[in-house]
């Protein structure tokens, strides 16, 4: 076997649409791909421009309810820029925090799945 990289992770949410404005007007996620698929179900792709991991919003996984994801870390150069600018359009943030290793904030989406934030240290 050889995998050659993480392609796309599923996030569970409610509302495939207002997930959809919250990854790309608050996160500032690119919208990849739209499509529909039944009646109450989209394919919903977005990540960062450019690079090759991405997210799907999905509210057809039963076994992964809506607001169930934490630990993904979303990389950023600047942190303190970024939890300026969340906060400033009313998003909750805990305390930047620092260790050897980096400065990090946490956030969550409408439905509470928990991303980090963060600015790795140069090494």
């Amino acid at each position: 076997m050889q995998i050659t990289r993480i392609d796309i992770v599923s996030i569970p949410v409610t509302d495939q649409q207002r997930a959809k404005r919250f990854y790309t007007e608050v996160l500032g996620l690119a919208l990849l791909r739209e499509s529909p698929m039944w009646p109450e179900a989209d394919w919903i792709q977005v990540g960062p421009a450019g690079t090759q991991t991405s997210f799907t919003l999905v509210n057809w996984i039963d076994s992964m309810p809506a607001g169930s994801i934490s630990g993904i870390v979303l990389e950023t150069p600047d942190v303190d820029a970024d939890y300026a600018e969340l906060t400033a359009r009313g998003v909750a943030c805990t305390p930047i925090e620092s260790q050897p290793w980096g400065r990090w904030t946490t956030v969550k989406d409408p439905d509470g799945n928990e991303f980090v934030i963060q600015t790795s240290a140069a090494s």
